[in-house]
């Protein structure tokens, strides 16, 4: 499935739009600070724990977008954005964008 940030796909036509789909993947505080309370590799002021750890979560949010874009019958998603937000002493990624068929 091509998944892009742009509104069309070079050399390729929508034909069909189905909508808006989304994917979440949420880290609770138990997270963190389990990776704060074994850190050991942060230099410069970067963990590479951490990023990891959102790494993963982008990854998960991502597919799950991509899985609701494909029962719906899509064969891409565009304008797909990310975002990442704090609520509650926990950090939700999330991933959207609009499912379309091409052509």
């Amino acid at each position: 499935m091509i998944v892009t940030t742009t509104p069309s796909v070079d050399g390729h036509r929508i034909t069909a739009y189905h909508g808006i789909v989304v994917g979440e993947a949420i880290l609770g505080a138990n997270v963190f600070r389990d990776l704060f309370a074994g850190i050991t590799d942060i230099i410069g002021g970067r963990s590479g724990a951490y990023e990891e750890e959102l790494g993963r979560a982008r990854t998960v949010a991502l597919q799950e977008m991509e899985d609701r874009a494909r029962q719906v019958g899509a064969t891409a998603v565009v304008g797909v954005d990310l975002d990442y937000e704090v609520i509650n002493n926990m950090l939700m990624v999330s991933a959207s964008g609009t499912a379309v068929t091409l052509g």
